[in-house]
């Protein structure tokens, strides 16, 4: 049996999941709505506070989506009772990083600046000019969101420069030698 997909969901007060008989399973909290479509041969079941998912075969594929289904379910309940947060570190010398609105504005050396446009239910935080948090519902799309910001500038091999993830470890390499 699974050790992640058998283990089973926790669902706190002020949460309600809805499954309905299509596959699709919508989690509603205090952080709003999440829906999203899971494999039809998933059984989940709902009972005084508790999501169980279950699996009709041992077959291989079907194992796999037990664990799959079950850690879904599981990100949408966390993330419509507490959220996710992606955190993102600005190196270089004048990069930096600004709220203009709800957009986000990037001078990390380029010629001109680059706004990054927040997509739906994501918001951006920057505490301080060189560091940018990414903040949404949907663990998927704040991690897609976060890449996205990371890939306008990656941090380079040579002087470290760029946009990293927060303990993200750059390996360095030498430079030319005399």
């Amino acid at each position: 049996m699974s050790r992640i997909g058998k283990r089973p969901i926790e669902v706190p007060s002020g949460v309600t999941v809805e499954v309905s008989p299509g596959g699709n399973v919508k989690v509603t909290g205090p952080l709003g709505t999440l829906e999203q479509r899971v494999p039809q041969r998933m059984q989940l079941a709902q009972e005084e506070g508790v999501v169980t998912v279950t699996r009709p075969t041992e077959r291989g594929e079907d194992r796999a989506l037990h664990g799959l289904t079950r850690t879904l379910v599981a990100n949408m309940v966390e993330g419509v009772t507490k959220g996710f947060e992606k955190h993102l570190e600005i190196q270089g010398v004048g990069y930096r990083a600004q709220l203009k609105g709800s957009d986000l504005e990037l001078s990390v050396g380029f010629s001109h600046p680059i706004t990054v446009t927040p997509r739906e239910g994501i918001s951006f935080d920057v505490p301080q000019p060189t560091q940018v948090t990414v903040k949404g519902t949907d663990k998927q799309v704040v991690g897609q969101t976060a890449a996205e910001i990371r890939k306008v500038r990656p941090p380079e091999p040579y002087k470290g420069k760029g946009i990293r993830y927060q303990g993200e470890h750059v390996r360095r390499k030498v430079g030319k030698r005399a």
